[in-house]
């Protein structure tokens, strides 16, 4: 930019003084004017207001000592329109100004033998500052603009990605969870089936071939369970899984398993599909924990209460002991009713035993 400024000046200028009889004749000093603002111009970047003072002040002595009119003013637009676009507004219209005041005022001071521009160019003149300042404002403002727009989109960006990264980890919990309540039921019961089986080989081998059959049962169970949790990670133009999520549908089977004994109070109705999962599988995890810390000869019941705004989900049992609160199990089953706006007690109850009690709202 600066190199074809300066070849502008230099030669539309000199063009410019074969059909002008100017005051004063192109000399060495001239010719060193219109070189003044395009060398100037090669550090604009780094020196913004001092290049526009610089192009401004060897215009202005170019015209006062009565140099031919040419495209002089290359070299100031360029550095006023750069200046104006990087912000400084104040700097820029000041120097302008200045520059304007004493092209048209020093020429007309008696004694310094200075050219004073005619009442039309003066004219010109003005009007041409004037588009300048007008383009270099609006070339600020598209600036600003689209430094805004920048700014507006990087944060856009930025909080699509924290949504997408909390999203994983919301899903990554949730998966967490279900896999936890289908592994941990089910091997919990072969695991129990296991021993029986075990103690009742040799002397009981009927009874322990049923072992075998509940440990079949459950296995093949759990693995179906496990391949519908893990659907969630397929592609999104994969075939949606065959399978649903088992609900207080599957409750009857999932009971009998643990050889518990169910009861509903109120009158069974459909249920929001998140409410349904959640309650089975609090339900399920509730068993676990029988089956784990109440003893061989506990007893479990599970109650489902259907209210006119929430569903309860009790699991209670005989056993003869409770359940360590710093457990995954508890603390997942409390993660599951509070991301339906519910609430889930567990601790000893009153006549012995544990007591698990879930109310998850249904509005």
């Amino acid at each position: 930019m600066a190199v074809f400024t300066g070849l502008v000046q230099l030669i539309g200028s000199r063009v410019a003084a074969f059909h002008q009889v100017p005051v004063r004749h192109l000399d060495p000093l001239g010719y060193a004017l219109l070189l003044v603002g395009p060398v100037a111009l090669l550090v604009r970047h780094r020196y913004r207001v001092p290049v526009v003072a610089g192009t401004i002040a060897a215009t202005v002595a170019y015209l006062l000592l009565g140099y031919p009119y040419g495209p002089v003013v290359l070299a100031p637009l360029v550095a006023v329109l750069g200046a104006l676009r990087a912000g400084y507004r104040r700097a820029v219209w000041t120097l302008t100004g200045t520059g304007y005041l004493l092209l048209v005022g020093l020429g007309r001071v008696p004694g310094l033998h200075l050219h004073s521009p005619g009442l039309g160019d003066s004219v010109l003149t003005l009007l041409t500052i004037g588009a300048v300042l007008l383009l270099g404002e609006a070339a600020r403002v598209q600036s600003r603009y689209l430094a805004e727009l920048g700014r507006t989109r990087a944060e856009q960006a930025r909080v699509r990605a924290e949504q997408q990264r909390r999203q994983a980890s919301e899903e990554r919990l949730r998966i967490a969870r279900e896999l936890h309540d289908v592994l941990g039921h089910h091997l919990s019961l072969i695991n129990v089936q296991a021993g029986v089986g075990l103690h009742l080989m040799d002397e009981q081998p009927e009874q322990a071939r049923t072992a075998l059959v509940a440990i079949r049962q459950a296995s093949a169970e759990a693995l179906r369970e496990v391949r519908s949790v893990l659907g969630v990670l397929r592609a999104q133009d994969e075939q949606a899984p065959r399978t649903p999520a088992p609900g207080l549908a599957n409750l009857s089977a999932l009971v009998e398993d643990a050889g518990a004994s169910a009861s509903v109070l109120g009158e069974a109705r459909e249920l929001p599909a998140e409410v349904d999962r959640a309650a089975y599988r609090i339900a399920q995890e509730a068993l676990t924990n029988v089956r784990r810390h109440a003893g061989p000869a506990a007893s479990a019941r599970v109650t489902i209460g259907y209210g006119p705004d929430a569903l309860t989900v009790r699991v209670a049992d005989d056993g003869i002991g409770g359940v360590a609160e710093d457990g995954n199990g508890i603390a997942g089953m409390r993660a599951r009713a509070a991301a339906l706006g519910g609430t889930l007690t567990a601790g000893p109850a009153d006549g012995g035993g544990f007591l698990v009690e879930a109310r998850l709202p249904l509005r």
